[in-house]
């Protein structure tokens, strides 16, 4: 494997072997390059049998490993961490293992971290992401009680801010996320009948066309009566051309994109801080979406915003 003080890197060994092939002595090349004659001798050898690929780096694992915690064993460690949700430290008493031993099953199976799991099944989390921009869109509506003038309990305390529970009505914030880049809109409504939801999309599609993604292939959603039998919203669907995609019932993680945006939605816009109305939280929300798709980075993008990833291929940033 190549390491920073190595010799020789890929293209290094493919130097050595032109050199070889030219005609000269490998022992002549090996004191050029400043390596062994050894090493010289093993690289053309794999070059001879394997061709070009036989020049890339290998995997130091072993070939075998003869006191690898046996197969059923380890199911019993898998079965056990999705029925009982336990970590190592509880499931290496159980089944007489170290909690090291247990931690390395676990992470040899994806199993390491219990934010990959459904909480209720057990069963691993499938994640996806689409090869390109507008391919999906994850849709889903947010509901958030409105702020009296004056701010509510965060800002007077529970009792002074203490409002009868919807006295004061509802928002319905919309938003719209790009699977592959993330770019994601939101508004800020009344409600969320056929027409609001139909325009919202109208819109939503002309803010993605503005950043970069020309078209919308798929749109995902929950459910709701709006998504399924809206005339008006399968209306604005075929405006654009796209397909109207329903998620499972009560299977959230499909739409997972959006509603890991709404938790984001919370936590950096409706309750970053105390507000003392309900139109200064609706009036941050545009500066939120600002740093959300130019500045803020995300784990999923290495680092990166979701705009920069808008006009890329997967995996190459601005």
């Amino acid at each position: 494997m190549s390491h920073r003080n190595a010799r020789l890197t890929v293209h290094g060994r493919r130097l050595l072997i032109e050199r070889v092939i030219s005609g000269r002595p490998v022992a002549h090349v090996a004191a050029e390059m400043g390596i062994s004659r050894t090493t010289a001798h093993k690289w053309v050898r794999r070059f001879r049998s394997e061709g070009p690929s036989g020049l890339a780096d290998r995997s130091s694992r072993p070939r075998s490993t003869p006191h690898r915690t046996p197969a059923g064993l380890e199911a019993r460690v898998c079965r056990l961490r999705q029925d009982r949700k336990l970590g190592p430290a509880r499931l290496g008493p159980i089944l007489g293992l170290p909690a090291s031993t247990v931690h390395r099953i676990l992470t040899r199976h994806g199993l390491h971290r219990l934010a990959w799991l459904d909480r209720p099944t057990g069963t691993v989390i499938r994640r996806y992401e689409r090869d390109r921009p507008g391919e999906l869109v994850h849709i889903d509506v947010k509901k958030l009680g409105r702020i009296p003038d004056g701010g509510g309990h965060r800002t007077l305390g529970r009792q002074a801010g203490r409002v009868t529970r919807g006295a004061m009505g509802f928002d319905f914030i919309h938003s719209a996320v790009d699977d592959h880049s993330r770019l994601a809109y939101s508004e800020i409504h009344s409600d969320e009948k056929v027409a609001t939801c139909a325009a919202f999309l109208t819109r939503a599609a002309a803010f993605f066309h503005a950043h970069g993604i020309a078209s919308i292939e798929r749109v995902l959603t929950d459910n709701a009566w709006a998504y399924r039998k809206g005339l008006a919203w399968k209306a604005a669907l075929a405006t654009l051309g796209a397909t109207g995609k329903l998620t499972r019932a009560y299977r959230p993680q499909t739409n997972g994109k959006v509603e890991r945006f709404n938790r984001t939605l919370l936590e950096e816009w409706a309750y970053l801080r105390p507000y003392t109305s309900n139109e200064q939280r609706s009036q941050a929300l545009a500066d939120f979406l600002h740093t959300y798709n130019h500045h803020r980075c995300h784990t999923a993008l290495a680092g990166k915003p979701p705009i920069t990833r808008v006009n890329n291929v997967p995996g190459q940033y601005n």
